[in-house]
């Protein structure tokens, strides 16, 4: 489970940030995240919606322990992710585009990595490698260096480094980026699975589609607040608009 109380992060800003952004504070500061709250539960998909720079990556980066908040908390399966970094780290797979490979490996010297940083067995490491590269075909390109591999192979890598440990609790920010309509449609199965499992899901996407395909909660978030944090269902049976795109900007307007 993730809970979130009145999460806020500040950021210093430039001089000539000051004159671009709106938000600026007295202070010379933005707050990128003001004061959210929700809570993902465990065998359901939590969808994170909203437009660039509304502050969902800086949110999912406080989630992963990468950002301290200014203020607020954050609790992944009980445990603080400031208190207790290293617990959460333990539960918690983190999939972001910010999150650089190592061109010079290979997927699989890359992942081995990853599985000796948690302490995985080699069998169960081996077993639970096959299952991932078999789910996202990818025994075709596992020996070849990650920076001689397109876009859509490297977030494969990527994706894969994230569950390689099995974790409780998976944050995915856009998933789907770079890949192909048959390897996207693969992603939203496995999201499927760990929902099916029982696992908490919460993921970031710009792709109604997705939304509509995957959710059961969803959060909207405009200028670092939600304007909106609920059930799925009760969203779109408040919907005034034809489509979910339409109601989404409708509210990004109205924030």
């Amino acid at each position: 489970m993730i809970e979130v109380n009145d999460l806020r992060k500040q950021f210093k800003l430039t001089r000539q940030q000051k004159k671009e952004l709106g938000r600026a504070s007295k202070n010379g500061t933005v707050e990128a995240v003001a004061g959210i709250t929700f809570t993902s539960k465990p065998g359901r998909v939590f969808s994170l919606l909203g437009p660039n720079g509304a502050g969902k990556t800086t949110a999912l980066r406080i989630l992963a322990t990468m950002l301290k908040p200014t203020s607020g908390s954050v609790k992944i399966c009980g445990f603080d992710v400031q208190e207790d970094p290293q617990e959460v780290r333990r539960r918690l797979g983190f999939l972001t585009g910010s999150t650089g490979l190592y061109d010079r490996l290979t997927p699989n010297e890359l992942v081995k990595y990853y599985a000796d940083l948690h302490g995985m067995d080699k069998k169960v490491f081996e077993k639970r490698l096959d299952e991932i590269y078999t789910r996202l075909d990818m025994h075709g390109f596992a020996k070849r260096r990650i920076g001689k591999l397109s876009t859509g192979m490297k977030q494969k890598v990527s994706i894969t480094r994230t569950i390689i440990h099995d974790p409780e609790v998976i944050v995915f920010d856009e998933p789907t980026a770079g890949l192909d309509v048959i390897s996207a449609r693969s992603i939203i199965q496995l999201i499927r699975d760990f929902r099916e499992q029982g696992k908490t899901v919460i993921f970031s996407t710009h792709i109604m589609g997705e939304v509509s395909l995957l959710s059961d909660d969803l959060a909207i978030i405009h200028k670092g607040k939600l304007c909106y944090n609920g059930s799925y269902k009760d969203f779109v049976d408040q919907m005034k608009t034809n489509s979910l795109e339409d109601e989404f900007i409708k509210l990004v307007e109205e924030a």
